[in-house]
């Protein structure tokens, strides 16, 4: 599986974006997929994960009530709406998949990366 995430750019405070995330193959459906971020001298972090049907969503407690993941199987495409967004959200921000179908928090649980899109969010 390929990931191809985009959709990053400056924004001011309060402002949103939209991250996409287009995967190739046919077993997209099948994955569960995540998004995770990663700031300047800091440690990857979980942002959001979605289930294979996209029945059920999680979120980290910095994000939750302002982002939203959601997923197109058809298109083979992972969302992440942001809004509300803060200079603390600032990072470059990667989408993953994991083949096991399990909800994972770590990111080594996942198999397969993104190449990263930057968000940089000013005050």
């Amino acid at each position: 599986v390929q990931l191809q995430a985009c959709g990053g750019g400056l924004v001011q405070a309060g402002g949103s974006l939209r991250l996409s995330c287009a995967a190739s193959g046919r077993t997209f459906r099948s994955y569960t997929m995540g998004w995770f971020r990663q700031a300047p001298g800091k440690e990857r972090e979980f942002v959001a994960a979605i289930s294979w049907s996209g029945g059920s969503t999680y979120y980290a407690d910095s994000v939750k009530g302002r982002f939203t993941i959601s997923r197109d199987n058809a298109k083979s495409t992972v969302y992440l709406q942001m809004n509300s967004l803060k200079p603390e959200d600032t990072a470059v921000y990667y989408c993953a998949a994991d083949s096991s179908g399990s909800i994972w928090y770590n990111p080594h649980e996942y198999d397969y990366w993104g190449q990263g899109t930057l968000v940089t969010v000013s005050s």
